[in-house]
């Protein structure tokens, strides 16, 4: 779990919430006048108790029938007005809050898509993924019920205690009492609902995640019969989730409880002083019972704290989740600290002392790349080679800054990629990886991802060079839609199509990670056939595992220890390099450190 999970010490409910306020500025005046209108008819709801003040006082003293149909004519009259002005409220929020909802959805995607690379590896996607949809639907509900009632509630209660103080102010004293300690008790119930809240939030995050990886992972769940301990796990997480939740609604409980009963006994003993009262004859029959009906009307203000808090903590945890992402910086398109030497590594793409180490690693541990030094010469296709681990993909990676180098600088025709904007980088720059992720769209959308604008032709072309001609046969051909991660269709299908997309746009430079890996020995000779004329219009950097591919380059570069340690053709380190021999060999165990003498370093190999 990212460390952003761990919950803020200082955090303030109403601060986390106030920064919802850009969101919904564009609707404020359509939500104050919902505000306006519920406060108006929760405020008609306490002339009822005056208007049975006046039948009892009046028309039942009197024994007027007349005036008591009157007075229920009246009483139906504002039961009507108040509920229309309920439901205008809720047509007047409805739209405008579901418009702030797709906005903060909208914007929380368009920001994880210009998140750097380090980011999503350190992030489950079920966290995420509840963001993005649990808790946003969240912050909507609030704003739409919770917030609204906070304020009519509010103000419900402050107007009924003036009608209360209005009729006989010590039996409003009576009322007032219990308000010290239900302040209290919220105030305590708000600081422990606020931890259990998040830790529920954060609970749903991880069982989509777990949902999310038992689905896309379902043919290795099934084929290793794993069925029962992946239920297992699941109903683990859902146990755990489960408990967390049984925490809310006890502390829900027990402040919804007490919210009720100590009011209620405030109630008995006005009913009590103020029948003793009107026994007295200090007190009209008539204002005891709009004393004790506004009383009774105020119960729900009262009694709906509780919940309302509950929500607005659970909203609160939200938006504190969803700007935990929002504020993460985004990948700069450009570097940020200038001043940088303009390039005379000349054309071509060049890694000049190129140094990479981890966003979270320790700052004083080993480099995963170590001074680079590599010149690929304009046109040329150089083949990297290196041991699992060796750090070729993140090497690769690089080119098109999908991660950040933290030393030295790549050149591409002796522009440093730090100073290029980001746009202009991926256009010059195509890549295809190891494992090809296609989406669920038709095959010419996930083909077309390569190049903004190419024309049926070009896709043709692409599809040609990959090998792809399959799609043809498929029942839409390449309208055909591939479904999620494109598993409808094999591995080697898959891989050339990717393959496909990263050579559709024609680039100017080209990094293909082993991208013949999944393919059989007679497409892979196909393919090879084809890329061949593409590697000639193009600056490429392809990873290699077989001798096949590396046939492909010009020359090839031995990445070792985080290092380039040699660089020539392939017949060249093949016979005066033990290490290239060995990995091109295939043979089992490791090399003897002896078996590196002799061995000609970066610099001597690219003289040759």
């Amino acid at each position: 779990m990212p460390e952003t999970l761990a919950e803020p010490t200082d955090r303030s409910a109403v601060r986390s919430l106030l920064r919802l306020w850009p969101y919904v500025r564009p609707v404020r005046a359509r939500w104050f006048t919902a505000a306006f209108v519920a406060v108006l008819a929760s405020c008609l709801g306490l002339v009822i108790p005056l208007v049975l003040k006046w039948m009892v006082d009046g028309p039942v003293a009197d024994r007027d029938p007349g005036g008591v149909w009157l007075g229920a004519l009246y009483l139906l009259l504002l039961g009507l007005v108040e509920a229309g002005l309920f439901g205008l409220r809720r047509w007047l929020v409805a739209r405008p809050l579901a418009g702030v909802e797709a906005s903060m959805r909208a914007d929380l995607y368009r920001h994880l898509q210009r998140l750097p690379v380090a980011f999503h590896d350190r992030w489950p996607s079920g966290q995420l993924l509840s963001r993005g949809t649990t808790d946003l639907m969240l912050l909507r509900m609030f704003l739409a019920f919770p917030l609204t009632f906070l304020l009519v509630n509010a103000t419900t209660i402050l107007v009924g205690f003036v009608i209360l103080f209005a009729q006989e102010w010590s039996l409003g004293l009576v009322l007032l009492a219990p308000a010290v300690p239900l302040m209290i008790l919220c105030s305590v119930f708000e600081t422990k609902y606020s931890l259990v809240a998040r830790k529920a939030q954060d609970q749903v995050g991880d069982l989509t995640t777990v949902v999310e990886e038992s689905v896309l992972g379902i043919r290795i769940v099934k084929g290793f019969g794993r069925n029962r301990s992946q239920a297992r796990a699941f109903r683990a997480l859902a146990q755990r989730l489960r408990g967390t939740e049984l925490v809310k609604a006890r502390l829900l409980a027990g402040i919804w409880a007490l919210i009720t009963t100590i009011p209620e006994l405030a109630i008995g003993a006005a009913l009590v002083l103020g029948t003793i009262q009107v026994a007295d004859g200090g007190l009209s029959a008539g204002t005891l019972v709009a004393f004790l009906s506004t009383a009774l009307a105020l119960r729900w203000p009262v009694e709906s704290i509780g919940f309302l808090l509950a929500m607005s903590q659970e909203s609160a945890t939200a938006a504190d989740r969803f700007f935990e992402v929002m504020d993460v910086a985004e990948e700069p398109s450009t570097a940020v600290e200038g001043g940088r030497e303009p390039g005379d590594g000349g054309s071509g793409l060049v890694f000049e002392g190129v140094e990479f180490r981890y966003p979270d690693a320790d700052a004083a541990s080993v480099p995963v790349l170590s001074r680079i030094d590599l010149r690929i010469r304009p046109g040329e296709t150089m083949a990297l080679v290196g041991a699992t681990g060796s750090g070729k993909t993140t090497l690769t990676a690089l080119v098109p800054r999908l991660h950040e180098i933290t030393g030295g600088r790549i050149l591409l025709d002796g522009e440093d990629i730090a100073d290029m904007e980001r746009s202009r980088l991926r256009e010059l720059v195509s890549v295809a990886f190891e494992e090809p992720t296609l989406f669920s769209a038709t095959v010419g959308e996930n083909v077309l991802m390569g190049a903004d604008g190419a024309s049926e032709e070009e896709l043709r072309r692409a599809l040609s060079v990959a090998q792809a001609d399959f799609v043809h046969d498929l029942p839409q051909g390449v309208d055909t839609q591939v479904g999620e991660q494109g598993l409808s269709l094999s591995g080697g299908q898959r891989q050339r199509l990717a393959l496909a997309r990263a050579v559709v746009g024609r680039p100017r430079f080209l990094v293909l990670d082993d991208p013949l890996s999944a393919l059989d020995v007679h497409t892979e000779a196909l393919v090879e056939a084809a890329l061949r004329r593409v590697l000639e219009e193009t600056t490429a950097l392809v990873v290699a595992h077989r001798p096949s591919t590396v046939m492909l380059a010009d020359r090839v570069a031995l990445l070792s220890g985080g290092r380039i340690s040699a660089v020539g053709t392939h017949q060249e380190l093949l016979h005066h390099n033990a290490e290239y021999a060995w990995l091109m060999s295939g043979a089992d165990g490791a090399m003897d450190a002896d078996d590196h003498a002799g061995v000609p370093t970066a610099e001597e190999s690219s003289t040759r």
